[in-house]
């Protein structure tokens, strides 16, 4: 534990052709706010014969969210969707009592270029009494999410509130991200502007906070009000993400969240029978971990 808080470092896994990096759960932080799963997808060059392609799974009891920011993948699920996501916009697809999608690289991009894959896939779990709502999905084109700049230093409230600003993301729970670049050194303040529990993701640059200075590929985490100033260095590209946390535990199973184990166990053996909801049209089927 550092003088600012715990340092979660990002761990590789690879999925398929495809390298990720985890950066929660993590045995000591198994949330952040509501926020209980992010993957760093790349960056990665993808081109002939390695393409992004995650067949038909299910998800249950939590919203994902996911955010690009370089490349573009196709959703599809089993609400019918069919939802093409570039950088800068936001896919939020809320599970509830269950659904199944599909994100695959487009088409028109299986052309023989190469190109770069690079944004963040993660989970936000539902507050109890929605576990079990109906499944959701909602597109938010990058031009109607806030933005602003302080300076040199460009901000965007990617979902939820913060700096007196609100997100049309639908969110289900008091939580916030924002994505923070600093062309030049700049001392970002949270205290006041954010509330919860806060990560401090570094995409890109380093920081210096508290005496310590951290590089890219790692996760700040504290409280907001115990939080010091944060100096950026030029060139720094950060995610904040938190919200205040829900007061009971949540358990984590695959692509499966609830309050409840019982729920996971009924999960579980409904996808292994096949009688989840599933995409018409899409017989692609990733099997239970074994």
């Amino acid at each position: 534990m550092s003088n600012i808080g715990l340092i979660i470092e990002e761990r590789s896994r690879d999925i398929g052709d495809f390298l990720v990096g985890r950066l929660i759960p993590f045995r000591k932080k198994r949330m952040i706010g509501p926020f209980i799963f992010i993957d760093h997808m790349g960056p990665t060059q993808l081109g002939p014969k390695k393409y992004m392609d995650v067949d038909q799974h299910p998800h249950m009891g939590l919203s994902t969210l996911t955010f690009m920011l370089e490349g573009e993948i196709n959703h599809e699920d089993s609400l019918g969707t069919h939802q093409r996501i570039k950088p800068g916009s936001v896919n939020w697809m809320t599970a509830g009592k269950g659904v199944t999608h599909t994100e695959r690289t487009p088409p028109d991009m299986r052309n023989g270029n190469t190109f770069t894959a690079h944004g963040y896939q993660i989970w936000v779990a539902l507050p109890k009494e929605l576990e079990d709502m109906e499944p959701q999905f909602h597109h938010i084109d990058g031009k109607d999410i806030p933005t602003w700049t302080d300076g040199t230093t460009a901000f965007k409230l990617v979902a939820g509130e913060g700096y007196g600003k609100k997100s049309p993301v639908p969110v289900h729970s008091n939580l916030f991200m924002v994505e923070v670049i600093a062309k030049e050194e700049y001392t970002l303040s949270v205290n006041g502007n954010l509330k919860g529990e806060i990560g401090i993701c570094i995409v890109e640059g380093s920081i210096e906070a508290c005496g310590e200075t951290v590089g890219e590929g790692n996760i700040l985490v504290s409280k907001v009000e115990d939080t010091c100033n944060i100096k950026l260095k030029p060139k720094t590209h950060l995610l904040l993400f938190g919200g205040e946390p829900f007061p009971e535990e949540r358990y984590i199973y695959w692509n499966f969240v609830s309050s409840s184990k019982e729920k996971l166990e009924a999960a579980k053996k409904a996808w292994a029978d096949k009688t989840f909801p599933m995409m018409e049209n899409d017989d692609s089927y990733v099997p239970l971990p074994s």
